[in-house]
């Protein structure tokens, strides 16, 4: 036979163009094979006797068998080499170990065994014929392999039948082959880290490099050379101290370790759970589980150890550790720092303060659920624990020392004195706005408007409105415009008679001032 035997498919292919009356040349023509090759195999099968339909009915792993039964034994040499490669296959997963390493141990054992050349061959030869479909041998905590299956699974609603399309997420450590599999809503963003985060948890570390397809999720521009990563991803490996490399595009053999590992899910999980009936997403990654136990527990075809096995002898230690807790998924925003030295941010309706430097400038805004940080020209800031309360200020000491004028020019002081021109009611309404904020400058803006209203009304009008705002307890540039507008600043009325104004327990039977 030929000393390098060819593929069973194109074997099949010969004897079937054969068998069609189409001459060798024409077979030599149509396979690029040799005459010489194709006549070999062709009278190997007529050794046999073999038919057409018989050959044809085989399936590759039977062809194969019946071609090693043709073979020479082997050498009680060989069958000694054989022994080491299911430890040498353990050894080579680890950082540092070379082929020629091992083969140096081989050696110093049996000094009239093979050479390097030969060692290299026939442990080759014997990957091929235990796992023909991975040639390649990742080192431990080296990489993760990410991807989706391309069917779903699904969850019924219990109450309308409605039936719901879930992903399946399935992730591969590429030295020990430990596999972790999810039901996710989607493949956007949020899902797909959540997933891989899930993973990392399970696993109990960090692999030093993520290599995910090139789904939108992972890279928003998918390059030969230096691919676009998602921002929020880039954060979220940098957070977990580990690298991106996204996979080429169109590049099968970049993620080959994770695609098989995904057809064996589908005979491993997906076919138990065809009959099954799930109503949440819970249930169904618990069944999942269960399932991706026996899965991981299962051995490799050819070798007496499992991919948890593995995972636990070789590959668990070599992991980064986890941090102390999980990541929050990072939002992006930008606003524009105020005069007052706050942004607002639209979100949660809420201002947050910056040093007053930035004053008229646009920053931007990161936040989680627990977080807000800003930016300016990648330059950090300040950071905020998250405050949701509507229309409220988080406010740090530092950012608005209490000299600092706003708009460079108004002061506490000087709003005082240009309400004591006003009058006295007006100066201690002005005080207690004043005094009511955290700082100062907070208030502002608020005494600015009311001050403003000279020009409409004059100071006896606005005072008379301030001195009613007092009696009712409100420090408000909205009680007082409304006082105003309905000149409530010059009637002597009785407090029931006037609905707009608010209903303080404190108000009721006072006097209103003429």
């Amino acid at each position: 036979m030929a000393n390098k035997q060819i593929d069973m498919r194109k074997i099949k292919q010969i004897f079937k163009l054969f068998s069609e009356g189409i001459s060798k040349r024409q077979i030599s023509l149509i396979t690029g094979l040799s005459r010489n090759t194709i006549t070999k195999y062709i009278d190997f099968f007529k050794r046999y006797r073999l038919t057409d339909y018989e050959v044809s009915a085989m399936t590759l792993e039977e062809l194969n068998r019946l071609f090693k039964t043709n073979q020479k034994g082997k050498s009680q040499q060989l069958l000694t080499l054989e022994t080491y490669f299911p430890y040498f296959d353990k050894e080579l997963r680890k950082t540092g170990v070379t082929k020629e390493l091992l083969w140096q141990e081989y050696l110093s054992k049996h000094p009239d065994g093979y050479k390097l050349s030969q060692f290299r061959y026939w442990y080759r030869e014997w990957v091929k014929e235990v796992s023909p479909v991975m040639h390649f041998t990742h080192k431990a905590g080296d990489k993760l392999f990410i991807d989706f299956t391309g069917k779903k699974l699904s969850i019924v609603d219990r109450y309308t039948g409605e039936i719901q399309d879930l992903e399946v997420f399935v992730c591969v450590l590429g030295s020990s082959q430990y596999t972790y599999v999810e039901a996710c809503e989607s493949q956007k963003k949020e899902d797909f880290i959540a997933c891989i985060e899930n993973a990392l948890w399970f696993y109990g570390g960090v692999p030093q490099a993520l290599v995910p397809d090139n789904l939108r999720a992972a890279v928003t521009k998918s390059s030969r050379y230096e691919p676009k990563v998602n921002e929020t991803f880039i954060d979220f490996s940098e957070y977990y101290e580990t690298s991106v490399l996204p996979t080429r595009a169109y590049r099968p053999r970049d993620k080959a370790i994770v695609e098989n590992a995904v057809r064996i899910i589908y005979t491993r999980v997906f076919a138990p759970l065809r009959n099954q009936t799930f109503h949440t997403k819970t249930a169904l990654n618990k069944a999942i589980l269960e399932l991706l136990k026996t899965h991981n527990n299962t051995s490799f075809r050819g070798r007496e150890y499992s991919r948890y096995s593995l995972f636990e002898e070789i590959e668990k230690h070599q992991l980064k550790p986890l941090p102390a807790k999980r990541y929050e998924i990072k939002r992006y925003a930008n606003a524009t720092v105020h005069k007052n030295s706050h942004i607002y941010f639209s979100k949660d309706k809420h201002y947050y303060s910056l040093p007053y430097q930035h004053i008229g400038k646009r920053i931007k805004v990161v936040y989680s659920d627990s977080t807000i940080e800003m930016f300016y020209q990648q330059e950090l800031l300040t950071v905020h624990p998250r405050n949701k309360q509507k229309y409220g200020y988080s406010t740090i000491k530092e950012h608005m020392p209490s000299h600092h004028r706003f708009i460079s020019e108004w002061s506490s002081e000087k709003f005082i004195a240009w309400a004591e021109q006003v009058g006295e009611h007006c100066k201690v309404l002005i005080i207690n706005i004043l005094e009511k904020k955290q700082h100062p400058e907070q208030s502002y803006k608020s005494c600015l408007g009311i001050l403003h209203l000279t020009k409409k009304v004059g100071n006896t009008r606005l005072d008379n409105a301030c001195k009613r705002a007092l009696d009712y307890g409100a420090h408000n540039y909205n009680i007082i415009e409304r006082i105003l507008k309905n000149g409530w600043d010059t009637l002597d009325e009785n407090i029931e008679d006037q609905p707009d104004i608010p209903n303080h327990s404190n108000i009721r039977g006072s006097h209103y001032y003429k």
